[in-house]
């Protein structure tokens, strides 16, 4: 019985983590006035890198479903596609640190691998994202100026966030969440 407690105080733990992590993405993205909600995504990038190393396996895919379901509530008349790219975006991070393999059998983080697969998951989310704004909602008209700029701030907004859940992993979190 003792056993069964443990895994499941294990998994409230995990669950608490993901929430925590997601009302923080959350913050970030409803109260930023669009379009810095958009441009700044460094806040999500660092705590989906967070959570798909902590959580794993699919952590930053169960903090992105939870944060897209709340930004869902906000924004209303684009749950469906707010909610999409957020798993999106999760899936894409935990993605890409498996495919990279990030996260290290002894609990270590390889950096420059963390760095690439937040950035590669980034910058494919916003492009997508971008996308389907223009092309299938036709929400906005074509610009290559802003096409460019968007590509530029995901790669930049994916270096910075996967450094900087790299550096908090290895200065800070490992030692408490080990």
């Amino acid at each position: 019985m003792i056993g069964t407690a443990a895994i499941g105080s294990h998994r409230l733990q995990r669950l608490i983590l993901a929430v925590l992590f997601a009302v923080l993405v959350f913050i970030s993205k409803t109260f930023l006035p669009t379009p810095l909600d958009k441009t700044l995504v460094v806040v999500q990038a660092l705590f989906l890198s967070l959570g798909s190393i902590t959580l794993s396996p699919f952590g930053a895919t169960t903090v992105s479903t939870i944060a897209g379901l709340m930004t869902s509530t906000w924004r209303a008349p684009f749950a469906p596609f707010t909610l999409g790219f957020a798993i999106l975006y999760g899936l894409l991070v935990d993605a890409f640190m498996i495919l990279f393999k990030a996260r290290a059998e002894n609990g270590t983080v390889r950096m420059k691998r963390l760095v690439a697969g937040v950035t590669m998951a980034t910058t494919v989310t916003g492009m997508a994202s971008y996308y389907t704004t223009v092309y299938v909602l036709s929400l906005l008209p074509r610009n290559i100026a802003l096409e460019s700029a968007i590509l530029v701030i995901g790669v930049l907004n994916g270096l910075a966030g996967g450094y900087l859940a790299g550096l908090l992993w290895r200065k800070a979190l490992r030692h408490l969440l080990s």
